[in-house]
């Protein structure tokens, strides 16, 4: 129950900022950030961040309802004892949502760069980064297509140029229409057998046999890799200050509420 009042909380809070912006009028009447906020959910994606077409759509949700609101304004249903209950139940949820506010700003404001500091030296684990290889493949179903394509790789004179274009033209993954760029990856992301070869190669090589998995016969390009390592504190210490910060809001909650069930006359039917 008190996980569920937390989660609870936390959702209200991302749902709830007083802000003013201008996105647009409905008949008059403005559309807010509070608005777009509400609709964008709290999933914690921001709207300045999505592409035209989203906006467009978000914008449209908030107009559409505007115009429902506005046309069930005008039926009078502000002096029926249905609309005076639900709206006091509202006030109530808003008076805990400012209040959550208000103690989460107060928890923001008093953790240091000292305490983020100090967690970060103490789960220097936490933020190990794995070693990471950015490669190419060519995926075939045969041993001897794959053989074939090694042979022309070897006798080119711009292997990586090469290799695009034979990715492009003969692999069977869904990687092959951009050149067979897998991106970066850490070796425990892929299967053993491709991951041990792909970590053989040194920047600029590919595999000279076959490397052959459940998949089929791959060719690898190795682009580039990056050893393991740790993040540094600066990159890390927003996020580190959101952990702390939410883990401190959610033990005040758990704690308040206990402390409220105790002197509350609580009759459950």
């Amino acid at each position: 129950m008190i996980k569920n009042t937390i989660k609870l909380a936390l959702t209200s809070l991302a749902f709830v900022t007083v802000c003013s912006a201008d996105y647009g009028t409905v008949n008059g009447e403005k559309i807010t950030k509070d608005e777009v906020m509400q609709v964008m959910g709290p999933q914690g994606i921001e709207f300045d961040t999505l592409d035209k077409g989203m906006k467009d759509r978000v914008v449209g949700m908030i107009v559409d309802r505007k115009l429902l609101s506005q046309e069930a304004g005008k039926a009078g249903l502000d002096t029926t004892d249905s609309y005076k209950t639900k709206l006091e139940l509202l006030k109530k949820d808003l008076i805990l949502t400012v209040w959550m506010e208000q103690e989460a700003k107060k928890i923001e404001d008093s953790t240091k760069e000292s305490d983020l500091k100090a967690f970060y030296d103490k789960n220097s684990d936490k933020f190990k980064t794995p070693a990471e290889l950015k490669a190419s493949h060519i995926l075939v179903e045969k041993e001897d297509n794959a053989t074939a394509i090694i042979k022309i790789l070897n006798d080119s004179n711009d292997t990586k140029a090469e290799f695009i274009k034979l990715a492009k033209e003969k692999s069977t993954g869904p990687s092959g229409k951009s050149g067979g760029d897998l991106g970066w990856f850490s070796l425990d992301k892929m299967v053993p057998e491709f991951s041990a070869a792909a970590d053989k190669l040194k920047k600029g090589n590919f595999t000279k046999e076959p490397v052959k998995t459940q998949f089929g016969f791959h060719i690898i390009y190795l682009d580039d890799r990056k050893d393991a390592g740790v993040q540094k504190f600066d990159d890390v210490k927003e996020q580190i200050k959101g952990n702390l910060n939410k883990e401190k809001f959610n033990k005040l909650i758990e704690s308040t509420i206990e402390k409220l069930k105790k002197d509350a006359k609580i009759e459950l039917k």
